[in-house]
C-alpha cells in the first residue's frame, strides 16, 4: 500500500450522496486533492484544499461536492451530494507541497492513491 489510500466509493442511484476518504500515512501535504477518471477519458480536477483549509472546485461539482481536511488525523474527505450518472469515474486522492497556481494541474501532483470506483445508475 502506497502513502495515499482512498475508500468509500460503490454504487449508488442518482441523487444519493457518498463520502470518499483518503489516508495519509506519511508526512502532510500542503495540497490535498480529488481527481477522477471516467472510462475512456482524462483524469480531470474535481477539489483540492490547501493547509490554510483554503477549497477548490471544479465548476461541474461545486455546491454538490465539497473536500475537507482533517490535519490532525491527515485524512481529506470528499462529500458528494446529488450523484449524477455523470459523476461515474474512478476517483483518485493526490497530494502535492507546489505552490497556489499549480493547484488544479494534474501534472503538478506526484503523490496518488490507487482509485476508487464511484458508480452512479439507477
Amino acid at each position: 500500500q502506497g502513502q495515499l489510500a482512498e475508500s468509500g466509493g460503490g454504487l449508488v442511484q442518482p441523487g444519493a450522496s457518498l463520502t470518499l476518504s483518503c489516508a495519509n500515512s506519511g508526512s502532510a501535504f500542503r495540497h490535498m486533492a480529488w481527481f477522477r477518471q471516467a472510462p475512456g477519458g482524462e483524469r480531470e480536477f474535481v477539489a483540492a484544499a490547501r493547509n490554510t483549509g483554503h477549497t477548490y472546485y471544479a465548476d461541474s461539482v461545486k455546491g454538490r461536492f465539497t473536500i475537507s481536511r482533517d490535519n490532525a488525523k491527515n485524512i481529506a474527505t470528499l462529500q458528494m451530494n446529488n450523484l449524477k450518472p455523470e459523476d461515474t469515474a474512478v476517483y483518485y486522492c493526490a497530494g502535492n507541497q507546489g505552490i497556489l497556481s499549480t493547484i488544479r494541474d494534474r501534472q503538478a501532483y506526484y503523490t496518488w492513491g490507487q482509485g476508487t470506483q464511484v458508480t452512479v445508475s439507477s
